[in-house]
């Protein structure tokens, strides 16, 4: 009688290691930096590409891949959300976060990339068995298995209300916005349904890189000659502006590497030159940038200051802020100097300066582009912590200009709480005491700029000038 082999109840498959993805790996730790300490993407991202690239693991390619992992998961957070959530068992809250990373990440992926489904789901299960362990990684897998069932388009038209039914949640759902965003930006551009779906899909955009040529150490020539083989082109309206094709390097240019050119949003750049080209009654000698960090318009504003013999200071309540400013000034040919001091408590005394700045803090909803992960982070209750502080730099900016001199009050948001308001209350003297003082018109002070509004101030936008939201209110002193 022949030997029959022992009867099997089952085979266990055996073990299989997770492979690591160092591109996905790095897009993991960037999402959680992003949430734990609620850092900036564009400041975690850069050395992480730049530690990759120096141990050999990453090309360029790979680059390119981690950074549209990283913008485009915090970009479209919200929208992931409300899909993920139709996906689970529980409520999103009881979703552990770093769990969540990896499930937005594969719903980017899916969703939001040419990379197919299957290897979208398959590298973000391997990605969970590597970061989250074998359990969790179950988990992601039943999930993303769930997710790919439809595509983007198909998706919102599950999650996201009818737009007559309520256009603000559809709107936000569909582009991916607070929908207490979604109202302030209504409001502040006024209009129907086409101009703030421009503007909401402008915010989702990667932004170009821009350069500005500081004037008298480098032209916006001799930066198209360095980067023409990248395809850079010049800015749309600003003179010393030059845009960089997708992937262009700043840092491989010498003008960059020698602070004779930088990088700097081209509104930027045309609040600067507005201040810079008001016009004046009187001596035009002594230039003031009230909240000087991290130094891009200050750069601006000496090297234009030394072409007129004219000096500025830059002053920066936050010392490591100012050391980042006294590095975009050094270099400059003109006089100049960087100190930290609260503009709120002067280190100066009244009336000193004919040309004030004053690039106030704010929410930063204008400039969603670059940095996405904020349109999550703040709160509507952000704007009352920041209304005071405006008001107070806007009135001793006032006072520290002469009569007959300039301020030019600016903030990177165009919601109405942080511009025309803040500057109508301090006229009036709401909260202080009045100031004498009169609006410039703005408009006329950036020639061939198209729809900057009924004036006398200027609101910049994303969706209508390539530009983030940049708000701008010039104001003459006149007692």
């Amino acid at each position: 009688m022949s030997q029959q082999p022992p009867r099997r109840h089952g085979t266990r498959k055996p073990y299989r290691r997770p492979k690591k993805d160092p591109v996905r790996i790095l897009a993991f730790e960037a999402l959680r930096a992003v949430d734990e300490r609620d850092a900036y993407a564009n400041l975690v991202l850069p050395p992480l590409l730049r530690k990759a690239r120096d141990a050999g693991d990453f090309d360029s390619r790979d680059a390119a891949l981690a950074t549209e992992l990283v913008y485009g998961s915090l970009r479209r957070q919200g929208t992931y959300d409300a899909i993920v959530a139709r996906c689970v068992d529980r409520p999103l809250r009881e979703v552990d976060p770093p769990v969540l990373d990896v499930l937005t990440l594969g719903a980017h992926q899916l969703l939001g990339t040419r990379i197919p489904t299957h290897a979208a789901v398959s590298a973000t299960v391997e990605l969970a068995r590597v970061v989250l362990g074998d359990g969790r990684a179950k988990f992601v897998n039943a999930v993303l298995r769930k997710v790919a069932a439809d595509d983007l388009d198909g998706w919102l038209a599950r999650v996201a209300p009818e737009y007559d039914e309520d256009p603000e949640e559809h709107l936000g759902i569909v582009h991916a916005h607070p929908r207490w965003v979604v109202s302030a930006l209504w409001d502040a551009l006024g209009g129907g349904r086409a101009g703030i779906e421009e503007l909401l899909a402008a915010d989702n955009e990667r932004p170009e890189v821009t350069l500005v040529a500081r004037p008298g150490r480098a032209t916006a020539e001799e930066l198209l000659a360095a980067a023409g083989d990248d395809g850079a082109v010049p800015g749309r309206w600003s003179p010393y502006a030059v845009r960089l094709a997708e992937g262009g390097e700043p840092g491989a240019l010498d003008a960059v590497r020698e602070g004779r050119a930088g990088v700097q949003d081209e509104g930027s750049q045309l609040v600067a030159l507005a201040l810079a080209n008001a016009p004046l009654d009187g001596p035009d000698r002594r230039w003031l940038d009230g909240c000087a960090g991290p130094g891009g318009k200050a750069a601006l504003l000496a090297a234009l200051a030394a072409q007129r013999g004219a000096a500025l200071l830059a002053s920066e309540k936050q010392p490591h802020r100012a050391r980042l400013v006294a590095r975009a000034l050094d270099g400059n040919p003109g006089p100049y100097a960087v100190i930290a001091a609260d503009g709120t408590r002067p280190a100066w005394r009244p009336g000193a300066f004919d040309r004030v700045l004053v690039d106030v803090p704010c929410t930063g909803l204008g400039a969603l582009r670059r940095r996405p992960e904020a349109r999550w982070r703040r709160r509507p209750e952000d704007l009352d912590g920041f209304a005071p502080l405006q008001r107070e730099l806007l009135r001793q900016a006032l006072a520290a200009v002469r009569v007959g001199g300039v301020v030019g009050y600016a903030t990177c948001s165009p919601h109405p709480a942080e511009t025309r308001a803040v500057v109508e209350d301090v006229l009036k003297g709401r909260g202080g005491p009045a100031v004498s003082a009169e609006w410039v018109d703005a408009r006329p002070l950036m020639p061939g700029v198209p729809e900057l509004g009924d004036g006398p101030d200027v609101q910049l936008w994303p969706h209508l000038h390539g530009t983030d939201a940049m708000y701008l209110a010039l104001l003459r002193r006149t007692g």
